[in-house]
């Protein structure tokens, strides 16, 4: 059996009674992957909610490839979205997973934005993105 990696899960953000909440854990292998996704699983909470959509990409140096895939878990094209801010951020050997609890109300477009978000946020706040260099955006006065 593989050792589960450790998950990094956000704070729930809620819009018009859906709430969603970011996971994120390091995995170099699939059986990593369903390690994460089951011991999420584990929480009758996670297990529960409307969907559970996750993106991951692995890098084989072997190889020199890359592993990677997505799933919706019925949110369509949700787990695409994901994927590709994890292409863009240059995301190594990563797992993110999107938890929505529907709430009754359609958020439209606006959930692919909660969702992002919540993607963004969970590589943030666990550290998974490497330090990006400075660009030239805001300088702090001195």
């Amino acid at each position: 059996t593989v050792d589960c990696p450790e998950i990094y899960t956000t704070d729930v953000f809620e819009d018009r009674k859906s709430v969603f909440q970011g996971h994120c854990a390091t995995v170099t292998s699939l059986d990593e992957i369903k390690a994460v996704l089951n011991k999420l699983y584990e929480n009758k909470k996670i297990a529960h909610a409307t969907h559970n959509m996750y993106a991951y990409r692995i890098h084989l140096p072997d190889k020199n490839s890359w592993l990677q895939d997505c799933e919706d878990d019925g949110e369509s094209a949700a787990g695409g979205r994901m994927l590709h801010l994890l292409e863009i951020v240059e995301a190594k050997n990563t797992l993110v997973v999107v938890s929505r609890w529907y709430g009754g109300i359609q958020l439209g477009p606006d959930r692919f934005k909660h969702i992002n978000n919540m993607t963004r946020r969970a590589l943030e706040e666990s550290g998974a993105l490497k330090q990006e260099k400075p660009s030239g955006g805001k300088k702090k006065k001195k």
